[in-house]
């Protein structure tokens, strides 16, 4: 076990940013895999009740429950400095939405994937919470020819991790709703609005559904408050339970990158 100082995050889940350069040669000099979980999130109006930096926030945490999950399977694990800024089109009109256009994130996103690659990780994660349809297409664009197994995107939009989430979640009404609140109020409890969060009524508005009908904002969809779903029914318990399946999503994206690599 590696005991150069590492801090606070020791145990199966070490910040990036936070390490020494002998403490990162030491990583490199260990006998496992090095992964890098590089989680990605948006500046984007998340209701009246949760932050801006919802997306990124629940990116960072699943990523840190997956990198001592990670760990303890024997593999060396990182987590990175988050990238807090994506697409964020469609909360335009609402304030405190900053998006970035999705041939920019790609670059940018591509250039740090193969910036870690080149500083020792057998395989980069990128981790995406930001559901925008426009914001996950830039992101598995980053690394669309990238040599099999060095990287993956882990993000609940596809069909395979979507459904072992929550019944909101699958119904598409899910933009700072029960979903996204619950995931909240387990990571960054201190940042939800609790006054605000118990007031608001259910908006059961399908993004999903939206999107298939050609609605490109959350106004055109009716989400007036830039929220669709139960906040208010939202608990801390649901989270860490939609932490660990999302822990889970990583943990398997990772993994089986690994194993291509090694087989390759």
């Amino acid at each position: 076990m590696l005991q150069v100082g590492l801090g606070p995050h020791a145990q199966g889940c070490r910040r990036l940013d936070e390490l020494t350069m002998r403490d990162y040669a030491a990583i490199l000099g260990q006998d496992r895999p090095l992964a890098v979980l590089q989680p990605v999130g948006s500046v984007e109006p998340h209701g009246p009740h949760l932050p801006l930096g919802t997306d990124t926030m629940i990116s960072v945490a699943a990523a840190e429950r997956a990198a001592r999950r990670l760990d303890e399977a024997g593999v060396g694990v990182l987590v990175a400095p988050a990238i807090p800024f994506g697409v964020t089109d469609f909360a335009s009109g609402f304030p405190g939405a900053v998006s970035v256009p999705a041939d920019a994130l790609t670059a940018f996103l591509r250039a740090i994937v193969v910036a870690h690659q080149s500083a020792g990780a057998l395989h980069v994660c990128l981790i995406n919470n930001h559901l925008e349809p426009a914001q996950d297409a830039a992101v598995r664009a980053a690394i669309s020819d990238l040599a099999p197994g060095s990287a993956s995107v882990a993000c609940p939009l596809t069909r395979r991790w979507a459904r072992t989430l929550s019944a909101e979640f699958k119904s598409g009404a899910c933009h700072a709703g029960r979903y996204e609140s619950s995931l909240v109020l387990a990571a960054r409890p201190e940042l939800v609005s609790e006054e605000a969060r118990a007031s608001l009524a259910e908006v059961p508005i399908s993004l999903s559904d939206g999107i298939r009908d050609g609605k490109s904002t959350f106004q055109e969809m009716g989400m007036n408050d830039a929220y669709a779903g139960a906040p208010a029914a939202a608990t801390a318990d649901e989270g860490e339970e939609q932490l660990d399946l999302l822990a889970t999503m990583i943990v398997t994206e990772v993994t089986e990158g690994l194993a291509k690599r090694e087989s390759a």
